[in-house]
């Protein structure tokens, strides 16, 4: 089925698997602001919209993210993408209703992805039309989706070819930087109207992973500049610890903080992010410097460094999974 797939998918929903569902509870209501809604001894979800959950915390040992939900347009974009993975012999697998429930959407399917991630399809979610009871005016979901993704990889030409091959990802923009000393290659790509829903970070040269997670960060979008700087200093105020302070990206142009979660990836919380609206109209740019201002390490003390150098050189000895990879364009 030759379909274009761009613009008919986006992020739904992001699955993560904790023990400390406590701690995840007061991050995402209280500090975050999210409202959460399920609770119970296994499971903290949370909603930002209609939709009846977004982030969704599962009782487990992980602590991280398992699996990110990507909801399309329709049955027609769910064979397209179906048809490219059969192509190479990749089977799209439906989950039970019972794991659709805890996910919020009536049915849904799944193959592993980059990272040994679950990738999950889904083309209708449950909603809800009850009042949010969020300490935020909002969030920004809409077409975009719930956000974007970063993620580091080994592998950045596979990973690209992936997102190109099954989701026809267009690249917006690339930035270059040292980040602790190491330089690295990021490259930030759009499935839909939002600037980016993956950011793919790569070391120059030889190529390292120091981060744990399978994600380096997941953004959401707050609904006014308000809720960003009130979001920051709850955060600060529940002792959450800030991985990054407020600043503002150059592609994208997003005012931002980055704060990490109970589970150790990090969280960023963003304002008015670039909306790419005429896809004849863009050109692809590239930028020296993550931030334009701003975004200062707060929590890269001598133990950390130690921790992500030691996570780095292990990397070398495993090689990294990217299903169906080819070279990208």
């Amino acid at each position: 089925m030759n379909l274009d797939i761009f613009g008919r998918v986006r992020l739904g929903y992001v699955l993560v698997e904790s023990r400390r569902l406590d701690a995840w509870r007061r991050f995402g209501a209280d500090g975050l602001g999210l409202h959460l809604d399920a609770t119970s001894d296994d499971i903290a979800a949370f909603r930002m919209d209609h939709h009846s959950r977004r982030l969704v915390i599962q009782a487990g040992p992980a602590e991280d993210v398992t699996a990110l939900g990507w909801q399309v347009d329709d049955a027609q974009t769910l064979q397209a993408i179906r048809s490219r993975l059969d192509a190479t012999g990749v089977a799209l697998t439906e989950g039970d209703r019972a794991e659709a429930e805890i996910r919020g959407v009536e049915r849904f399917w799944h193959f592993t992805g980059p990272k040994r991630l679950s990738f999950e399809l889904f083309t209708s979610p449950v909603l809800d039309s009850s009042r949010l009871r969020m300490a935020t005016s909002g969030f920004v979901t809409g077409a975009g989706g719930m956000g974007h993704v970063a993620i580091t990889s080994r592998d950045p030409d596979s990973f690209l070819g992936f997102w190109q091959k099954h989701f026809d990802a267009r690249v917006s923009d690339r930035i270059e930087d040292r980040l602790d000393g190491i330089a690295f290659d990021f490259t930030f790509l759009r499935l839909n109207e939002r600037h980016h829903s993956v950011a793919i970070a790569a070391t120059r040269g030889l190529r390292l992973d120091p981060i744990r997670t399978r994600i380096h960060h997941l953004n959401l979008q707050a609904a006014t500049l308000d809720d960003v700087i009130s979001g920051y200093l709850r955060c600060r105020e529940l002792g959450f610890r800030i991985a990054n302070a407020i600043g503002q990206h150059p592609n994208d142009r997003e005012l931002s903080f980055y704060v990490e979660s109970p589970s150790g990836f990090e969280i960023e919380l963003g304002w008015n992010p670039i909306v790419v609206q005429d896809e004849q109209a863009w050109r692809t740019a590239r930028y020296r410097g993550i931030s334009l201002w701003g975004h200062q390490p707060m929590n890269l003390d001598a133990a950390t460094r130690l921790r992500r150098a030691a996570r780095g050189l292990a990397s070398l000895a495993r090689r990294e999974f990217t299903p169906l990879a080819r070279t990208p364009r």
